[in-house]
């Protein structure tokens, strides 16, 4: 015991004891340290785990997605190709050649009968008249009768002749 007391009043052993006190301090602070730090490190890589499963499954589905746009988008294209050669094939049809030279011509005889004196006036109107006739009956009911009906479609409602004079317009 003498020993003991003799050891303690050196500055030395006050000086080694506070020193392993110290010491022992750190390496429980960086033993529970190291524990946390492991831990945490646990929980992150189960967090990135989770993370990059979404991220497959997200990836997935956008990649599902885009094959089903593009899918859809060659369809369309497709789709277009077709419908420029079934309108390419129409325009070459026999006839549409004629009928826009048709067209041409018949602006030119109605600019020329209206600015020519005489009968271009009542034959612009009776013309006018032909054709809200023919628009009347490609439109409505009559456009339904005539495709239900063929010939009944086509006939139109009789009507009384039309007389035209200088001076006034008579029905008989």
């Amino acid at each position: 015991m003498d020993l003991l007391n003799s050891a303690l009043r050196e500055h030395f052993t006050w000086g080694l004891l506070l020193g392993l006190l110290i010491a022992a301090f750190l390496w429980k602070s960086g033993f529970t340290a190291r524990r946390n730090v492991a831990r945490e490190l646990r929980r992150v890589e189960g967090e990135m785990k989770n993370l990059q499963s979404h991220l497959n499954t997200q990836l997935k589905i956008n990649a599902s997605g885009n094959e089903a746009l593009q899918a859809d988008l060659e369809s369309l294209r497709k789709q277009n190709e077709t419908l420029r050669v079934n309108n390419a094939a129409l325009q070459q049809k026999p006839g549409r050649a004629e009928q826009r030279l048709l067209q041409v011509q018949e602006i030119a005889i109605r600019t020329m009968r209206e600015q020519a004196p005489g009968f271009a006036s009542a034959w612009e109107k009776a013309l006018r008249q032909g054709e809200a006739e023919v628009d009347a009956s490609e439109s409505g009911l009559a456009k339904l009768v005539r495709r239900v009906i063929p010939g009944l479609g086509n006939s139109a409602a009789v009507q009384p002749a039309l007389i035209v004079t200088e001076e006034t317009t008579e029905r008989p």
